[in-house]
């Protein structure tokens, strides 16, 4: 009889793509998101949990083709019904779903905010997860510019709340209907020149003025030494984009003024720089001048999504990449006005803006600036002497858990005690409480500032070892507030 094969082990690995996030990592996510979601409570949206799993017709852009249906998606076939569900890529798309689902039981404007994670079946790169987290705020059912004052100014009180000081961040505006009215000037109607003009736009904040008119027209060479073939358009006609792109002028006035310029006669143009000039008055109004959020001309990320305005908050300070040169930090939260999406699902249009938070890209932004990223405190550990008394040990961390201080018994092999004390300094504890057969007979502990010890046993002389000491005994009843003093003290 043949020898049964054995199988091989399955190799413990992160998929690709894919990454672990541990204690400290969890615990500055969720604080940050705990902070951003005070402020928009604040501004009166709520909490809105939706299903990791939407139908792909739902998520719209990756409905499916004959050949690749979960393209740009987590995807797969219903065996029943042969229906293709998706992981969500966003936090929006499902957002329209739920409205229009729910929509003749939900207020209007209904203002909610979403956090959690999406996923995207795309090439992972360096710092490029195929899981990341998101973090919108919506109002759904408002036509009005005030809707896109507001999530700008919640936007600027946000990054403010989590520790991005005034002056490291700005948050540039800019419209989708100011471009419309561009390119009506142009004269370049619906069609692929159209797209290749939107595509070549959006590549402004990589090539430069330079680099887009050169591509508006015959093409480019890129840093690679690869040719780029150009849309094709005359220089003349490529004019108007270009004055658009580099219409920013010293203040707001001066710059719709030069946007008014622009659009030439186009009404779809004047109706956008209208309402940049109504959401600058509506910021000015609430005291959110152009040190905090700016018309610019320049934002052009995502101008072929967006029907109306388009916010992008930047974060202007310096920082230093893998090859030690300085650059700008960059952006951490763009958005704008989405009115064609609820639309799909109802036939009606419905007036929708909305601001999206790169939770990851946030984080780091904290990180640089110091905000987060410092040593995080464990657990006090009750240390193990006598594997009999384990009820004493767990009656102690009650104690300091009833008292607002977390704690933990240790539940290894107690039998050396050294490892108990280096468990303790793996798990970055403050304090370890240790309480033998003597000091229970006395009814006493012993209380050992970890953070102290190391201290000391870096750099303290004899003499000051002695003055200093790291370990106090104190009564039994005392424990609690020993502890909370010690940790009192680290902290101060």
């Amino acid at each position: 009889m043949a020898k049964e094969k054995k199988q091989p082990r399955p190799r413990a690995e992160t998929p690709k793509g894919f990454r672990d996030y541990f204690g400290a990592e969890v615990d500055e996510r969720k604080q940050m998101l705990d902070k951003i979601a005070g402020v928009y409570h604040r501004y009166g949206f709520d909490a809105l949990e939706s299903s990791a799993v939407e139908t792909v017709e739902a998520l719209g852009k990756f409905l499916p083709d004959v050949d690749r249906p979960n393209e740009g998606v987590f995807a797969w076939q219903e065996a029943d019904d042969d229906k293709w569900l998706a992981l969500r890529y966003d936090l929006t798309a499902p957002l329209a779903r739920v409205y229009a689902q729910f929509r003749n039981d939900l207020p209007t404007p209904y203002r909610r905010y979403a956090m959690g994670p999406v996923w995207r079946n795309e090439k992972p790169g360096p710092g490029r997860f195929r899981q990341f987290y998101q973090c919108d705020a919506d109002t759904v059912g408002a036509a009005s510019m005030a809707a896109d004052a507001e999530i700008c100014a919640m936007l600027a009180d946000t990054l403010e709340e989590v520790g991005i000081p005034r002056g490291d961040y700005v948050i540039r505006v800019n419209n989708r209907k100011v471009l419309n009215g561009v390119l009506e000037v142009m004269g370049v109607a619906e069609g692929e020149t159209r797209e290749a003009v939107l595509r070549t736009i959006d590549k402004f904040d990589k090539v430069g003025e330079a680099g887009v008119r050169e591509l508006l027209g015959k093409g480019r060479l890129d840093a690679s030494g690869a040719y780029i073939d150009g849309v094709g358009l005359a220089e003349a006609a490529a004019e108007p984009v270009i004055a658009f792109l580099t219409s920013k002028g010293a203040d707001n006035a001066a710059t719709l003024a030069n946007l008014r310029t622009a659009v030439a006669e186009s009404a779809v143009g004047a109706e956008g720089v209208g309402e940049l000039e109504e959401i600058a008055a509506l910021l000015t109004s609430q005291g959110y001048g152009p040190d905090r959020i700016v018309i610019d001309p320049s934002v052009v990320r995502g101008l072929g999504y967006y029907t109306g305005p388009v916010f992008e908050a930047e974060l202007t300070f310096e920082i230093t990449d893998e090859k030690g040169r300085p650059r700008q930090f960059g952006s951490v939260a763009g958005g704008g006005r989405y009115d064609d999406l609820v639309k799909r699902f109802t036939g009606q249009a419905v007036p929708a803006t909305g601001i999206s938070i790169g939770v990851d890209r946030l984080l780091a932004a904290l990180r640089a600036k110091g905000r987060v990223g410092g040593a995080t405190r464990g657990p006090v550990v009750v240390t193990v002497m006598d594997r009999d008394r384990m009820a004493d040990y767990q009656a102690m961390v009650a104690e300091l858990r009833a008292a607002g201080i977390r704690a933990e018994v240790y539940l290894g092999n107690p039998k050396n005690f050294g490892n108990q004390l280096k468990y303790a300094d793996k798990r970055l504890s403050p304090v370890a409480v240790i309480e033998g057969a003597e000091e229970k007979a006395r009814g006493v502990v012993q209380v050992k500032d970890l953070i102290l010890g190391a201290k000391i046993a870096e750099n303290a002389t004899l003499e000051e070892w002695k003055e200093r000491p790291s370990q106090v005994e104190v009564a039994r009843g005392d424990l609690v507030a020993e502890v909370a003093r010690i940790i009192g003290a680290q902290d101060g």
